[in-house]
């Protein structure tokens, strides 16, 4: 039986390429410490999943390690170094706020962690092929210097070139990066680097906003599962700055790991692809909550906060045509209505 090494395997990308890649016939080495309940809280506590997965699946099997720690991380790409076919490197602090007030912790796990785990691959695994999950932070606030125009419930592109979303070759440079935005970065250049320059099998997916059902979301990351969850049991959202306005394409995890099995059958080395919603499943905060309202005949208060985060998108709509192109085979199912829905009732 083939192996999948996936790190931050109980978290949204993680659990959901469990389930994904252990119904395709493979064994799971599966990477998480539960370090989202340590920066966020009880509420991201990925326990519940980790509990779910041990239970649900015979072969998967679970290591509570760090990965900045190398030796550790190493024991197991020993072991198992002739079985592993793939890795997925979905482990991470995702948060802009808390990577603000934990600036090197912050870039230990986003930089180092990610080095610790190129090098071994490299060392046991060369052939294998390796899927990073970068962000779309990485091109900073350069976003947020395209044209918009405000309409009602949205800031909109008023950008023909960009109307379809963002793609590979914006900038990254001469802009606001969150700290979180920097850590991801050296990560998202090293992939590309061990692929380019050393000949790994390795490919960045710089992702808009990613949920799904098996998200913990919490107020400093996980904005649609959050937004959600508030609204549910609470009847009540905190908007943080851009009037409730700001557009976000988010792409449900089950799409996204069907990128990963394209890309499995078909690897190349140090390719980048934008991946996200785009065009066909998009918001703003004001349109979710309305969606929401209108689902469930329900009112929810919102509270506006009119500062904005350092970094933060007014506008974010990824543009995923380098990668259909590439892999034609791939289609998306979840529209950003049946996105909501399946947090909503799953």
């Amino acid at each position: 039986m083939s192996i999948v090494l996936i790190t931050g395997s109980c978290g949204l990308v993680g659990s959901e390429s469990v389930e994904f890649f252990y119904k395709k016939g493979f064994e799971i080495l599966g990477i998480d410490n539960n370090s989202r309940k340590k920066f966020f809280g009880e509420t991201a506590s990925i326990n519940w999943k980790k509990n779910e997965l041990i239970k649900k699946y015979k072969y998967y099997k679970h290591f509570n390690v760090d990965i900045r720690k190398y030796k550790s991380l190493e024991r197991i790409f020993k072991k198992y170094k002739n079985k592993i076919s793939l890795i997925i490197h979905a482990a991470a602090q995702p948060s802009h706020d808390y990577a603000k007030t934990k600036i090197n912790l912050d870039f230990e796990i986003n930089a180092i962690g990610t080095l610790n785990l190129l090098e071994l691959t490299k060392k046991y695994c060369f052939k294998v092929p390796f899927i990073f999950m970068s962000t779309n932070k990485v091109y900073g606030d350069n976003p947020n210097k395209l044209s918009l125009i405000e309409k009602k419930k949205r800031w909109e592109v008023n950008n023909k070139k960009y109307w379809n979303g963002i793609d590979e070759n914006f900038s990254i440079d001469n802009c606001t990066h969150s700290f979180f935005g920097v850590s991801k970065t050296y990560g998202d250049l090293l992939v590309q680097e061990y692929g380019k320059n050393i000949g790994l099998k390795t490919v960045t997916f710089r992702a808009g906003c990613i949920t799904g059902s098996n998200h913990s979301g919490a107020k400093l990351h996980g904005f649609l599962s959050f937004l959600v969850k508030s609204c549910l049991k609470n009847k009540k959202y905190s908007i943080i700055g851009h009037k409730g306005k700001q557009v976000r394409d988010n792409i449900h995890s089950s799409d996204l790991i069907n990128c990963f099995w394209e890309f499995y059958k078909k690897p190349t080395s140090g390719q980048i692809y934008n991946i996200g919603g785009g065009r066909y499943s998009n918001c703003s905060i004001l349109e979710a909550i309305e969606i929401i309202e209108k689902e469930l005949n329900i009112k929810i208060k919102k509270k506006f906060v009119k500062k904005s985060r350092v970094g933060d998108h007014i506008w974010y709509i990824s543009n995923n045509k380098k990668f259909m192109k590439k892999y034609p085979k791939w289609k998306q199912k979840f529209n950003i209505r049946r996105i909501i829905l399946d947090l909503i009732y799953n």
